[in-house]
Formats: structure tokens, C-alpha cells, sequence
């Protein structure tokens, strides 16, 4: 455990700490890491080096430790906290589960002892975090909150209808209310701020940021605009309206089989959907003055959205399918409009259809309070599979059975790579799958005797 510790750098998740000596910096990480997603302190360990300098008592200093934790945070969390051995010298590992907090400071108080996490970086929140941090205490969506002076007639019912009907629904009161575009407030029906936002007729002086601001720069860089757009309209329209400017802004290829061309665009349609779709159901539209916001350079798009990861959440575990949804309103209609089709594999539809299309990889990043994702343009495709295919078949020979992480080291490629790889050497008749169907991360793959 503490050798894989120390091959990563601090971050979102971890952090290393020398001593105890500042145990109030200590426990402002204990309180970010609670309120944000969980995390993993190693104690002993030089922060910039991760030079090994192990605790010369650590019995009593894990004493101390946990009287501070105790003493120090409102409301109590119970972090792990264990002595290990590593290289004949002593650490001190604290695991710090997720909390639905806020987890603050008794000291400082609510407000100025509320701390996150953003990169490797304690923050004390700001009032909209603050109440962000409140509502999922309380199981309460910003989107579902009523907009209380409002009345059902502020929503542009005649765009819902329209959209509903292309998929055959039909949209009436309860249905409305069942999406969360409605709610009640006493005897009177309101519009949800998620339904103002999605369909408000006044939308654009509630939620100005519900917008798309869409850029094509000369270069792969931001110093020339060639080509610029905001879309105000509403985000349901928006998103065909982005998806029309990148496909103005990219190059179309053509694949040519006999007589037959086909138009093969630079980047994969579904991918730069499912990028657009996330984006807008996951902003935090709490957030003033940010958009999201689509760049096209010469060498790849980037789609960023205000508002980073839910808390809770962290990139691998949103990779591999675990879903926590920020505005449960917003995500309702999407999916009824069939622009969601299974939660939580946003993400890796997107690096699966950039592997299918042989792109790079796309990359995710938080950075700061957004969220962003990346897409390449620049071509990945297997120069011989032949080749790959003869590696894996002479190890198979070997060895009677390979994993996925075997599979990838073979090939020094990504894991997920790998996995796209080996189901096309199935569906090609070369292996055959162990396990309970393709994608099972627990089975292998075998060699097809014929």
C-alpha cells in the first residue's frame, strides 16, 4: 500500500505530511478531504521529495492525532488511522472516508472552517459551495429548488411539447411534475429553477450562465479567434446548435469502397455529443459568471463546464461507472429525450468511441471549480494488428490465459485500450472470453483452438 502511495503525487485524494508539528494544517486537510471525496494522508513523509522520514513514537502521536480529530471537527468523522512499517521506519496512514458534511473547523465555524479540496490545495468555501455542501446533507438538487415566483406559464411549453413529441411522449401537468420542470409551492404550481433553466422564457436574466460559448481559434492555441458564437437559446436546442458549429469548424475525411464514399468526420460524433451532454447536466449553474464553454484548436476540442467533479466523486470512480448526478431535473429530461441512455457511462462511452475511431485517447481534468474534457484529433490506429495479435497469441501459448492489465503491459498501452483490443481479437475468432460476457473485469481471455 505505501509503495503505491508514494508513486503518486499529492492531489485531490492524497497528501503527505512530514510530521504533526502543524496538526491544524493537518486537520483543514482531515475537513477538505471529508468534504470533498475522501482521501489518504501519510504521515512521515517529506511533502516535495516523498523522502521517508517515518514518526519516532508513533503510538503516542496517533494518540494525539485522534484527540484532535475528536476535538477539532464538527461533526465527528471517524478517519482510519493506522502505524505501518515501510523500510524500517513508521508512518502513520489516515484514511479519510467522504462525509455528507459540511465538516468544519470548530474553531474557525461554519463559514470560515468549511474547507475543500481543489487539486492539492485546502480552500474554504464560498457561500455557493457552502449551501451546495448543505443541500446534499439534505438530499436537496439546486435544479429541483422551486423558483417560487414563478408560474407554470414562465416555461415555453410549446418547445417541451415539440420535443417530447419527436420521441414519442407527450407532455401534460403531472408528467411535468414527474420530470421535476414543475413543483408545488402551497396551492400553486411553480417551475423548478431546473426547469427555468432548461425552458425558462426569462431564463437568460435568472441563469445568464445557462448559455454555450462556442470558439474556433487559428493554431492550437487562443491568441486568434477565426470563427465565435454564443448560444443562448434554449440548452435542449443548444446542443444541436454546438454540435452544427463544431461540425463547420472541423475537417470532414471521406473513406472511399468502390463506388461508395463515405463522409468520416474528424471527430466522432457520438463522442462529441456525450461530451456536450455532459457538460451541460453536470454544471453547477449556482455559479456565477462561468459558461460552459467549447474550444476548437487545430489539434483537438476542449468542452468545459463550470463546476468540477460532484462531491464524492473522483475521476477514476466516475471512469468506471459510478454515477452521482448534480441536477437531477435536468438529467430527468435528457434521458426522456433519450440523449442519456445508460447513467454513469458517459465517460467511457467517450474513450470508447475515440479507440473505436483509432484517436488518442480523450483526457479529463478538474481544473479549479470546472470540469473539462478533451478531445484529439490526431490518429492512434494499431500500425500492424497482426502484429499485436501474434504477441498476444504467443504469450497465450505461454501462459494458457491473459488479463486485461497483462494484456496492456504486452502492448504498453492503457488498460482501456487493451480491453477495446482484445474484444475486436474475439469478435475476429483469435480469443475467446472467460467470464460472464465481454466486459467482465473479473474473467480473461483464452486462445480459440481450431
Amino acid at each position: 500500500m505505501v509503495e503505491e502511495l508514494l508513486k503518486s503525487n499529492e492531489g485531490k485524494t492524497l497528501e503527505f505530511k512530514e510530521n504533526l508539528r502543524l496538526l491544524q494544517n493537518l486537520i483543514k486537510t482531515i475537513v477538505a478531504f471529508a468534504n470533498t471525496a475522501g482521501g489518504t494522508i501519510v504521515i512521515g513523509v517529506e511533502d516535495k521529495t516523498k523522502k521517508v522520514i517515518g514518526i519516532t513514537n508513533p503510538l503516542a502521536e496517533e494518540e494525539r492525532l485522534a484527540s484532535a480529530i475528536n476535538d477539532s471537527i464538527v461533526p465527528l468523522i471517524m478517519p482510519e488511522i493506522e502505524i505501518q512499517t515501510y523500510r524500517n521506519k513508521n508512518l502513520i496512514i489516515v484514511t479519510v472516508p467522504h462525509e455528507a458534511g459540511p465538516c468544519y473547523v470548530k474553531a474557525a465555524g461554519l463559514e470560515r472552517g468549511t474547507f475543500i479540496r481543489l487539486g492539492s490545495t485546502n480552500r474554504v468555501v464560498d457561500s455557493e459551495t457552502l449551501q451546495t455542501l448543505k443541500n446534499i446533507s439534505r438530499n436537496i438538487y439546486f435544479d429541483e429548488l422551486p423558483y417560487v415566483q414563478g408560474k407554470p406559464s414562465d416555461l415555453d411549453w410549446y418547445v417541451i411539447e415539440d420535443l417530447f413529441k419527436k420521441v414519442g411522449k407527450k407532455i401534460t401537468t403531472q408528467s411535468a411534475k414527474s420530470l421535476g420542470l414543475l413543483g408545488e409551492q402551497g396551492k400553486k404550481d411553480v417551475p423548478s429553477q431546473g426547469g427555468i433553466i432548461l425552458f425558462g422564457k426569462n431564463r437568460s436574466k435568472l441563469f445568464p450562465e445557462a448559455k454555450i460559448r462556442c470558439a474556433r481559434f487559428l493554431g492550437n492555441n487562443r491568441e486568434k479567434i477565426l470563427d465565435q458564437t454564443d448560444l443562448e437559446t434554449y440548452l435542449p436546442l443548444a446542443l444541436d446548435e454546438a454540435i452544427n458549429f463544431i461540425q463547420r469548424n472541423t475537417r470532414m475525411g471521406a473513406e472511399i469502397t468502390g463506388l461508395q464514399r463515405k463522409d468520416i468526420p474528424e471527430y466522432p460524433p457520438n463522442a462529441v455529443r456525450e461530451a456536450l451532454v455532459n457538460a451541460i447536466v453536470h454544471t453547477n449553474y449556482a455559479i456565477k459568471g462561468n459558461y460552459i464553454t467549447v474550444a476548437i484548436f487545430n489539434d483537438r476540442i476542449e468542452f468545459t463546464n463550470p463546476g468540477g467533479l460532484l462531491f464524492g466523486l473522483t475521476l477514476d470512480r466516475a471512469l468506471a461507472g459510478v454515477s452521482r448526478i448534480r441536477n437531477r431535473v435536468i438529467a430527468k429530461v435528457f434521458h426522456h429525450l433519450k440523449w442519456i441512455e445508460q447513467w454513469g457511462r458517459g465517460l467511457q462511452l467517450i474513450v470508447d468511441e475515440c479507440i473505436k475511431a483509432g484517436m488518442a485517447e480523450p483526457k479529463f481534468e478538474e481544473i479549479g471549480n470546472q470540469f473539462r474534457v478533451t478531445l484529439y484529433s490526431e490518429k492512434k490506429r494499431e500500425a500492424v494488428q497482426d502484429e499485436s495479435a501474434e504477441k498476444i497469441v504467443r504469450q497465450l501459448r505461454k501462459r494458457g490465459k491473459i488479463g486485461t492489465k497483462d494484456a496492456a503491459a504486452l502492448w504498453k498501452i492503457t488498460p482501456r485500450a487493451a480491453r477495446l483490443r482484445l474484444i475486436k481479437l474475439v469478435e475476429a475468432g483469435i480469443l475467446q472470453k472467460t467470464g460472464t460476457s465481454l466486459r467482465d473485469p473479473l474473467g480473461g481471455y483464452v486462445l480459440v483452438h481450431k
